[in-house]
Parts: structure tokens; sequence; C-alpha cells
């Protein structure tokens, strides 16, 4: 264990901080894993939960995408940190048709039902994998894989695009999240990964992120800079917090993201952090000083940034690079690693 304490001068200031809701002992028997071994006890954990109708994802929706000013959160049109270029209400502004972005919003496979096949099977209706988003941008999106534009053949109103993929080991058509919301596909991929385990790999001749044995070498090296490079955020912990009450299981790499890199990368895990529900934690706190303390259980870097009372969250991509919700460099008193 390392703890790590700061003490930095303010006035009026609170931390931010990422806090999830694990029941306890809901990970018992996954100590001192990794590799196929951790994934199939995950698998073993997360398996056999309730399964939800399609129609009632309308309603869940209420409660696992809700932005604080009640609008659908649609991660393909939101702007973070910036006022989106439109937003959607629950109930009235549901899809119907469409003829160009803002109509309406619907239900997204961000794991594209094509892929497996059907409706029949539980991951039609799965919540980790369901999203909405605008019914023209996930049109657009179809069916094509995730990765990185090279040329765009068409953007979208917040910056998603559609074109010829320029990550390395794949060129083919592709779809591109904005950079905020890509770690939280890349886990929902892992959590696929996990979630149907015995299945995964037949899916492997639908799509080319999969090679019959797992992802493919280009979709996993994609997958996982898009996990380390966007780290979990405030609104994938009340997500999967939400998803839980519904359908009775969790995201296990939202939870303890440094499971990624024990399951698919091993030269990277012994560096990567491991996040522990009851930190960080203030203490000490004066109007002009606290006490930072960080508890993590292998080597690694804590980012924080200190904000006026009231102030919006920022994401954890901008707390990383020192930054307040609106992008603006917070004073160098004010954060620290």
């Amino acid at each position: 264990m390392i703890k790590i304490y700061f003490t930095i001068i303010f006035t009026s200031l609170y931390i931010v901080g990422l806090f999830a809701q694990i029941p306890s002992a809901y990970y018992n028997g996954t100590a001192g894993l990794s590799g196929n071994a951790l994934k199939t006890k995950l698998h073993t954990i997360i398996r056999g939960h309730t399964k939800r109708s399609y129609s009632q994802l309308w309603t869940d929706f209420q409660k696992t995408d809700k932005k604080s000013n009640g609008k659908v959160w649609d991660m393909y049109s939101d702007i973070p940190g910036s006022t989106p270029p439109y937003e959607f209400t629950f109930g009235s502004g549901q899809c119907g048709t469409y003829s160009a972005e803002g109509d309406c919003y619907n239900r997204e496979h961000s794991f594209p039902k094509s892929w497996w096949g059907g409706s029949t099977d539980t991951m039609y209706t799965d919540l980790f994998q369901l999203v909405p988003t605008d019914g023209y941008v996930n049109n657009k999106r179809a069916s094509y894989p995730y990765g990185e534009v090279g040329t765009a053949t068409w953007t979208s109103a917040n910056g998603s695009k559609l074109g010829s993929c320029n990550y390395p080991g794949y060129t083919a058509t592709v779809f591109e999240p904005i950079d905020d919301y890509k770690g939280d596909f890349a886990r929902v991929y892992f959590y696929m990964a996990t979630r149907y385990l015995s299945k995964f790999d037949s899916w492997a001749p639908n799509t080319d992120m999969l090679d019959g044995s797992g992802f493919s070498s280009w979709a996993l090296n994609l997958l996982l800079d898009w996990h380390t490079n966007d780290p979990v955020s405030a609104k994938e912990i009340a997500r999967n917090d939400s998803i839980y009450q519904i359908q009775g299981n969790r995201n296990p790499f939202i939870d303890h993201p440094n499971w990624v890199n024990d399951i698919w990368n091993p030269s990277a895990s012994s560096s990567a952090p491991v996040f522990n529900t009851n930190y960080p934690q203030s203490s000490n706190i004066t109007n002009t000083s606290f006490d930072l303390i960080v508890n993590q259980d292998k080597a690694g870097t804590a980012y924080f940034v200190v904000l006026a009372n009231g102030a919006s969250t920022p994401t954890a991509t901008q707390v990383k690079n020192g930054q307040d919700a609106s992008g603006s460099t917070v004073a160098a008193n004010m954060k620290g690693n």
C-alpha cells in the first residue's frame, strides 16, 4: 500500500474524487488472478444478469444516461465542458423517423447486433453495450468497427467521424467517437469479451475487430490505447452503479480498470494503478489547506485538481491534463500528480 499526502493552499475549495458503489464481496475470488483465469472468474461473476425487454430500455436510459440538466446523455452528440449542438428530451425525443442530426435519439448497439446475429439473445438488451444516441449518427455508424479516422467522409456536429482508418494494422472504414468517450466504448468491449466469453470468438466472421481467438491485434491495441488515454470517468461510474440496480451485474473494468492490463496486456499491468473505493480521501481540512490521501496497491500516478465549490466536474482526461471542466488550465498550486 502506498499513501501519498498533499497539502496545498485553498479558499472554499473541494476535491473532485471518483467513487464506485461496489457491493461487498462482489469480486470475491479474484485476488491474485490474471490472464484467462481472471477473465474466466469475472465471467462467472457477471453472467446471468436480469434480461431487459427492448422496450424497457427507453425507461432504463432515464436512470443510466441522464445529464445533470435532465437531458439525454448522448455520446455521439455531447461535447464535455462545452455546449453541445443539440440535446434530446427523454420520451418526446425518441425515434421515430429522422432525416438529419438532432431529429431524435434511439438505442445504439455499440457492439453491433449484426456481429452476433439476432435479437433473441441477452446481448440484444444488455445495458452495458446499449446507449442512447442520435438516430442519424447511429445510422451513419451502422456496423462499422470503431477506429481512428485518417480521411473522414463524414463528420458529426460533435466531431465524431466516419472514414478510412489510419490506426496501425487496419485501413478499412471505421467510426471514431470523440476522445472523451473512447475509453467508455473500449471498456464496453472488454466487458462484452468477458460477459459473453463462451460466444465471443464465434462472432469473428462478422467483424474485423475479432479474429477467432479474441480481439484482432490492431483492435486490441486500439482498445488498450483508448482505455489508457481516456480513464474511467464519473459518468461511467454512475452508469455502472445504475445498471447494477437494474440488471444486477457490473462492468468490472470500470470498477477495476487495472484488470484490463492484467488480462490483455500483462507486460503493462505492473505499472497500472489499482483503484480502491476508499480512496482518494481528504482530511485535516481548514480554510487554508487539506491533506489528500491516495492509496494504491501498485506504483502509479495520481492526478488531482482543486476547484471552486459548486464548479462543474471535469472529465478524468481533463484532470490528468490539469484542467477544469471548461478546459481551462488550473493554477499550478491547484493541481498535482
